[in-house]
């Protein structure tokens, strides 16, 4: 049958029909709805600021997921997201945000995340951290210079940190401005399976 269109008449946009009679109507959603009903979302956050006083400075802070070799979880990291910002004189001011696989930080603070199911007591099985210094070490994966502002870079997943391996995330921050007090944030979101 020449003349037949397998999805649908050329001249109008491609479209797809279910097939599934089990769920009508169809519903799509991205996978962290999911994760947060079976209570295996789970976020965390840091920041830190600076006050410039005579010549360049940098509010920076760093977050290392570590998954550890026998941990039997997975994380897949759904967003990660902050911003730069300063109490005046913005145009002045630039930053960068930074993603590593494996890295270390410099004297590191022990963070607990939060399970973004409110009404569950689960916990996260990773080890997380955060510093006021930047990443040493490790393969970056991701470099993105930054304007004052917030940001928020979805991956839905697509980054998977399994068991034996670390990720870093920084988010730095830098003027000259004398008497502007600068600060970076930084927050990340995964689920764990």
């Amino acid at each position: 049958m020449p003349n037949q269109y397998v999805f649908n008449d050329n001249d109008q946009p491609l479209f797809v029909d279910m097939v599934n009679t089990f769920q009508s109507p169809d519903i799509s959603a991205p996978p962290e709805i999911s994760a947060s009903k079976a209570a295996v979302l789970y976020s965390t956050n840091t920041s830190a600021s600076s006050l410039v006083v005579l010549s360049l400075i940098s509010a920076i802070t760093s977050i290392r997921i570590s998954n550890a070799a026998g941990s039997g979880k997975t994380v897949y990291i759904s967003r990660i997201s902050g911003s730069i910002g300063g109490s005046s004189l913005l145009s002045a001011m630039s930053g960068s945000f930074t993603i590593v696989k494996g890295g270390t930080l410099t004297s590191p603070v022990t963070l607990t995340p939060t399970n973004n199911n409110l009404g569950s007591a689960a916990t996260s099985a990773m080890t997380v951290q955060s510093s006021t210094a930047a990443i040493s070490g490790g393969t970056t994966l991701y470099n993105y210079q930054l304007a004052p502002g917030a940001f928020s870079q979805n991956f839905t997943g697509s980054i998977i940190v399994p068991p034996g391996t670390a990720i870093c995330a920084n988010v730095t921050s830098s003027s000259s401005a004398v008497g502007l007090t600068i600060t970076s944030a930084l927050g990340l979101l995964w689920w764990e399976q």
